[in-house]
């Protein structure tokens, strides 16, 4: 973020706004970034261009936050205006004859003309914005992730754009920023010409118009209704119905969803038929997976229910989690595609079950073989575990929307960051949880970061893990700093996953990918 001393400032001047307008519009015409950026290349990009206009530092700040709202622009002019929402401040009232009223969302206007917001607003809902006169950072981002609106234009003052910055970044909320003219939070003023081009500001332009990720999250959750489960699980037997059972099962459906995203924003023929396909698909191999999981781990529970080797036997189980995977793999070699993606989507679906069940079973001898584990050796398991499980999700989707190889290499990588990051997020929390009866094992990456740190100490890993429970280990960890140094492992592997996002050529998914980033890893 920004260093705490520095001049957030607004050219007074309004020739010395446009011409920074101006000059970071041509800027950016001539050297592309795609959105969302991080601040460091935002602030070089403005140096430069002050000093191509020989203008001091004073307005560094307002040249970052006019280089962010370029980058954005074209994205956030492909959102229709039923899709965007205006937010302003509560200051730009007036303090005197302000008759509005004000609940738990912000101010009401009452529409007396004392101030400009009545005016703004007007303009706003004739073109069809959603709005919203109050300090709604947070607001915001939350109708973003719940698909109520695409894209955000807000009037703040630079303190708090300054802070709006890395949480909308995180989110990858599509926004544009209009800065008041002076800090202050009484009956403060904006740049009203400049604001109203913005949010008058629409051209229509499909391949970078984002995708809502909540609204494909509801399309996708109908899929798994027990009608729509009908059509694909129509056999009479108990094993069909004991699968379809399953399939019902709850589960944020994740990696249906990112299969879905992925054909989406490749796709230039779009089939719900595919879609739908694609989806079921994948829960087949994800659900599949879990049942074996369970009995492996001798699990009593999964979705809150009883797990199937619990109430059916461990035989049938098995049978079960064997007829999800060849019914995983007899759709996808009937699915609506041509028979060269149908292919190709099979190699990569059958690599992938070959590296999870690797990956798995050495998950399994964890037990036997943590006490000789490196960083690089648990990461890689990681990788295999739950990363082969998010690649198959991605490319297979991206495969049937006929994504190019360069985007395939990296969606590749990024599944296999994403998972290790998924698996050290999860340690952390489960050894974050407050129970007495944790299993030491249910954290494996801290237990190897440990491991490292006691060679050579005279204490033995072996030794503090009495029973595979917790006892002893709390006091090491905290010794270590291992919390600490997992979280520092942790934000390695997000910037990895990041840095293969940025690569991505496919704008749609990127910022898809981005916003389930912020979701999932949500600080």
């Amino acid at each position: 973020m920004f260093e705490t001393k520095r001049l957030l400032k607004v050219p007074e001047n309004r020739k010395v706004r446009n011409d920074l307008r101006k000059a970071v519009r041509l800027h950016f015409a001539e050297n592309k970034v795609l959105p969302p950026s991080n601040l460091e290349t935002l602030e070089i990009h403005a140096e430069k261009i002050l000093s191509k206009l020989n203008l001091n530092s004073e307005f560094l700040d307002f040249t970052i936050v006019l280089a962010g709202n370029e980058i954005w622009r074209e994205t956030v002019a492909s959102v229709p205006f039923n899709r965007r929402l205006l937010l302003l401040p509560q200051c730009l009232k007036s303090q005197l004859s302000c008759k509005a009223e004000i609940d738990e969302l912000g101010l009401i206007c009452a529409g007396c003309g004392s101030c400009k917001i009545d005016s703004i607003l007007s303009r706003a809902e004739e073109l069809g914005y959603s709005t919203l006169v109050a300090e709604g950072t947070t607001v915001a981002i939350g109708l973003v992730e719940e698909g109520s609106i695409d894209a955000v234009i807000g009037v703040s003052c630079m303190s708090v754009l300054q802070k709006s910055f890395e949480p909308v970044t995180q989110a990858a909320v599509p926004a544009i920023g209009i800065p008041l003219l002076y800090e202050g939070c009484v009956e403060t003023t904006a740049d009203y010409d400049w604001l109203f081009s913005e949010m008058e500001l629409f051209a229509e332009n499909e391949k970078i118009r984002p995708i809502s990720v909540s609204l494909i999250k509801n399309d996708v959750l109908n899929y798994f209704t027990g009608e729509n489960l009908q059509k694909h699980f129509n056999s009479e037997s108990v094993t069909a119905k004991l699968a379809a059972k399953m399939m019902g099962m709850g589960g944020h459906r994740m990696r249906p969803l990112l299969s879905v995203l992925a054909y989406q924003s490749y796709t230039k023929d779009f089939s719900e038929k595919v879609q739908e396909s694609l989806s079921v698909i994948i829960e087949c191999f994800h659900k599949a997976s879990l049942i074996h999981d369970d009995i492996e781990d001798d699990e009593d529970e999964r979705y809150g229910q009883p797990t199937i080797h619990r109430t059916e036997g461990i035989p049938v189980a098995i049978n079960v989690g064997d007829y999800l995977i060849g019914k995983g793999y007899m759709m996808l070699a009937n699915n609506s595609v041509n028979a060269e993606i149908i292919s190709k989507c099979l190699k990569v679906v059958a690599a992938s079950h070959t590296r999870l069940s690797e990956g798995q079973g050495d998950d399994i001898r964890l037990y036997k073989n943590i006490f000789n584990l490196s960083v690089d050796d648990i990461t890689g398991i990681f990788s295999q575990k739950t990363g082969e499980a998010v690649k198959v999700a991605l490319l297979t989707g991206a495969i049937c929307g006929n994504a190019p190889e360069i985007d395939l290499t990296h969606l590749k990588a990024f599944s296999e960051f994403f998972g290790i990051a998924y698996q050290i997020r999860d340690d952390l929390n489960e050894y974050r949880e407050e129970n007495d009866l944790k299993n030491a094992f249910d954290f494996p990456f801290l237990l190897v970061l440990l491991n490292l740190e006691l060679k050579g100490s005279g204490i033995s890993l072996k030794d503090l893990i009495h029973g595979y429970k917790l006892n002893g280990l709390a006091k090491e960890f905290e010794k270590f700093e291992i919390e600490k140094k997992a979280e520092t492992w942790l934000d390695q592997f997000l910037q990895k996953c990041y840095q293969e996002l940025d690569q991505l050529l496919n704008l749609k998914l990127r910022l898809s990918l981005y916003a389930v980033m912020g979701k999932v890893f949500k600080k």
